[in-house]
């Protein structure tokens, strides 16, 4: 027996070359609504178009590609939702997600990968000399506003991690704060909690928004500006760095470190989550995947291994890191102490 080397073909080329009418198909289904119609209609693309004020024509087609593409099923001339579409893309399901995308692919985003083979050249963003780190970039906001209902799951298994009692007197410092859901999930558990949030001040706005709306606004304060320009103050039990630190080189993310350390009590923590590759730096996927965003959108931020971060925290006076999964969410939480 003779073993034959497997075929060639060029499908892995054309796919990939192809992929940007995947996310455009999603894209225009959200804007549509279609995920919704479907899940209140009888599921005919005369039905679906109709409640989207669309053409029958450019429904079905888009129907049936979204079929192809694994968000839709389809039974003779009846669509209908997956298990995963009603969960995220239905628009009257409490986890819907729909919004990531004003977010995930918006020009700011997809622009700066039109210019990849730039930044590869520059080792950094080819998009200005800050890319997305701009002072009061506008685009914060927007990510703000977008990536919240993603977020809040994982908002609450961190302040359950971190203060599962939720009685105890505690200063929570929020770095870098955004929607603010972060800090307020401890606010909101603990009745003994105060918040410092440091963001843009155009951000801390939604911030300050949503603290109202679940009245705790009387134990929430913001600091507006750079995180590594304002003066934190000191004696808080935890400080909390989600979704940042993976936008800087690490002499950038060690000198924050320092200031945080220096802000926590004795004995308090630092929070941070982040997308953290293995050691191979290629898996998982959808993990390691993030260190390309990075390099297009950032000059010099990365996707760190905990042994990147283990060592960065150390040589900020952390004595002792621990990683903790956040399943079903693929970033992952350090847990670091004073």
């Amino acid at each position: 027996m003779t073993s034959q080397a497997p075929q060639t073909t060029p499908m892995l080329l054309f796919d990939s070359l192809n992929s940007y009418q995947r996310s455009e198909a999603l894209k225009a289904a959200i804007e549509l609504d279609l995920f919704t119609a479907i899940g209140t209609t009888d599921g005919t693309s005369t039905e679906v178009a109709a409640r989207c004020n669309a053409a029958e024509r450019g429904v079905r087609i888009l129907c049936d590609y979204l079929t192809m593409n694994g968000f839709l099923s389809k039974e003779g001339s009846r669509y209908s939702l997956t298990q995963d579409s009603a969960a995220f893309l239905d628009r009257r399901s409490p986890a819907y997600l729909g919004s990531v995308a004003d977010f995930l692919l918006a020009n700011h985003i997809t622009g700066a990968f039109k210019l990849l083979a730039e930044a590869v050249r520059k080792g950094g963003t080819a998009v200005s000399s800050e890319g997305s780190l701009e002072p009061d970039h506008p685009m914060w906001v927007t990510f703000a506003r977008a990536m919240a209902p993603m977020m809040y799951p994982v908002s609450q298994m961190i302040a359950q991690v971190i203060d599962p009692a939720a009685n105890r007197k505690l200063k929570v410092l929020d770095i870098a704060s955004s929607h603010g859901l972060f800090g307020l999930a401890f606010a909101t558990r603990n009745p003994n909690a105060e918040v410092y949030a440091v963001d843009w001040a155009n951000v801390l706005e939604l911030g300050k928004e949503n603290a109202n709306k679940m009245g705790v606004a009387d134990r929430y304060h913001t600091i507006p500006g750079s995180a590594f320009d304002v003066e934190f103050g000191t004696g808080y039990d935890v400080v909390l760095l989600t979704n940042f630190l993976h936008h800087f080189d690490e002499p950038t993310v060690e000198s924050l470190l320092k200031k945080v350390h220096a802000s926590l009590a004795d004995g308090g923590v630092a929070a941070t989550l982040e997308f953290v590759p293995n050691s191979d730096r290629v898996s998982p996927p959808g993990v390691a995947g993030f260190s390309l965003i990075m390099l297009a959108t950032t000059p010099s931020g990365d996707a760190y291994t905990f042994e990147e971060f283990d060592r960065m925290f150390k040589n900020a006076g952390f004595v002792k890191n621990e990683i903790h999964s956040m399943e079903p969410a693929i970033e992952q939480l350090i847990v670091s102490r004073k």
